[in-house]
């Protein structure tokens, strides 16, 4: 029996209907930017395995700080403990986030980041005695799968069986161009209202929704309503941080400073679960208080885990490298070159890129579902030949490892290219 009929046996897959899914592909080995199934099929990893590969599968620097972490402490609770990984952790992210964030909370994943997020919003104003109990997001956002984050997320098949047991949130338009004024007044008029806790968002680039971009200035006055109403603003980067947009965080773009971000996926290399969310100060002390009740009872068993910061923080030095940056600006020039080449295609409605995010909206007839036919195909014949990339309905996004080389970037072009022509 092959290890992908093994899978079948026991194994229940994220976002799959198994009775009409093909067995999964059994991977044995990866390797930069390239993955190997039990066949010896070979595999480029174009979407960073769900965006958290940015330096590559099996990166020896990060294995060798993992390995020397559960050498000394492989885990400790951080209920009443700490240690030097995590301190350190700390004070490395501090160097490089916005200025005005002040303390750090850790978790598992996304979601999680995202939970920590919404909670600390609305308890905050519980703790001062006031009633703010919504949330407001964008529309066709996605924050994650836990309940709070579900409820962010406005991508309603993912949701739907859940709905009469959410928190209470109200969706604005994304502000692409055209429709920046559309938005700008939408968050206005429920910011005035003194009923929302928070306004969450995906910096620049919606990922879930296949990579929608919109401008700098837009997000900036949407935070600007936000701080005159007394809104706290949360900057979900579980998929944009850590260099996927050229900064090192997408809100590196901005003007304004959100009162918490979230991270996560990229944070640890892909190697080990860990999720951060960040407060500034005045977050914090509305937490800070005689009364214990006031505090935020909320955990992870393996919070703040030593060997998930070791990989975080050997993850960060990996960034901060001069070859990885050159290597961030390498890919999104070769990204620029294709758009170029491809955008006067017939069958290409539109593209965008930002970062090492390149994303192209094929021309179809009819609207495509998210996991339709069409997009079945396109996955199909991508798999087919030997690249890993997950279409959004009619959308094509690549979103690769940064060390992946120019001649694989070429082949995963190329295989785009011919899939216009064929599916």
């Amino acid at each position: 029996m092959t290890l992908s009929e093994r899978d079948q046996q026991h194994n229940w897959h994220p976002y799959t209907q198994h009775k009409l899914a093909k067995p999964a592909i059994a991977i044995t080995k990866g390797e930069g930017a390239l993955l190997w199934d039990e066949n010896g099929k070979e595999y480029i990893d174009a979407i960073a395995s769900w965006w958290v590969n940015p330096y590559g599968h099996s990166n020896r620097f990060i294995a060798d700080a993992i390995h020397k972490q559960l050498t000394s402490l492989e885990h400790v609770l951080f209920g009443g403990f700490t240690h030097e990984p995590a301190v350190l952790l700390s004070e490395k992210l501090m160097e490089i986030l916005p200025d005005n964030q002040k303390k750090i909370f850790y978790s598992d994943n996304g979601s999680t980041a995202v939970e920590v997020a919404l909670k600390v919003a609305l308890q905050y104003f519980y703790n001062r005695g006031e009633k703010r109990i919504k949330i407001i997001a964008f529309e066709n956002a996605f924050h994650g799968d836990t309940f709070a984050a579900m409820a962010a997320s406005g991508i309603s098949f993912f949701t739907e069986a859940f709905r009469g047991s959410l928190i209470e949130v109200v969706r604005i338009p994304v502000p692409v161009k055209g429709k920046e004024q559309e938005s700008f007044e939408a968050l206005e008029k429920l910011a005035k209202t003194n009923e929302f806790a928070a306004f969450i968002f995906e910096p620049l680039v919606q990922g879930a929704a296949g990579m929608v971009m919109y401008e700098t200035f837009a997000l900036d006055k949407l935070m600007t309503i936000c701080k005159e109403n007394e809104v706290f603003t949360i900057a979900d980067e579980v998929m944009t941080g850590f260099g996927k947009t050229g900064q090192n965080f997408a809100c590196d773009y901005l003007e304004s400073q959100p009162d918490m971000m979230c991270l996560s996926k990229a944070l640890t290399g892909g190697t080990i679960p860990m999720a951060i969310t960040t407060f500034t100060q005045e977050l914090f002390e509305g937490f800070y208080s005689d009364d214990v009740n006031k505090a935020l009872f909320h955990g992870h068993t393996f919070t703040a885990n030593p060997t998930g910061c070791a990989a975080a923080l050997a993850s960060l030095e990996l960034l901060q490298s001069k070859e990885m940056q050159h290597n961030i600006q390498r890919v999104h020039q070769k990204h620029k070159e294709f758009q170029v080449k491809i955008s006067s295609h017939p069958r290409v409605k539109e593209t965008r890129t930002l970062g090492v995010i390149f994303a192209l909206e094929i021309k179809t007839e009819t609207s495509e579902s998210y996991y339709g036919d069409f997009r079945n195909k396109l996955y199909d014949f991508f798999i087919n030949h030997g690249i890993v990339l997950r279409p959004v309905g009619n959308i094509v996004y690549i979103l690769p490892p940064y060390i992946i080389s120019d001649k694989q970037l070429e082949k995963v072009y190329s295989v785009v290219e011919e899939a216009l022509e064929i599916v």
